[in-house]
């Protein structure tokens, strides 16, 4: 399964002529690239998978998206899911 996950733009770089970022995700920070949403400043949200920026979204839908997943980690935590952090029940 291929997951898209959304973060704001913190700093946007040069790297050997590559136009990267770095992406807040909650507290968790990467660089990714931004070749493919030239347009792209620094506050705005947008898509990542893979390493790759895909879109811009508006601040609004990121925070959907983030609530989604929020609600569905506590879920599998609820559930006591593989990989989660509880154990399963007996």
């Amino acid at each position: 399964m291929c997951l898209a996950v959304p973060g704001k733009v913190i700093a946007i770089i040069d790297e050997g002529g590559l136009r990267t970022g770095r992406i807040d995700y909650n507290g968790t920070v990467n660089t990714v690239c931004l070749e493919l949403v030239p347009e792209i400043t620094v506050g705005q949200y947008t898509v990542v998978h893979a390493g790759f920026a895909l879109s811009i979204i508006d601040e609004a839908e990121a925070m959907r998206s983030l609530a989604t997943w929020a609600e569905f980690l506590e879920l599998q935590k609820v559930a006591g899911a593989p990989g989660s952090s509880e154990p399963e029940n007996p």
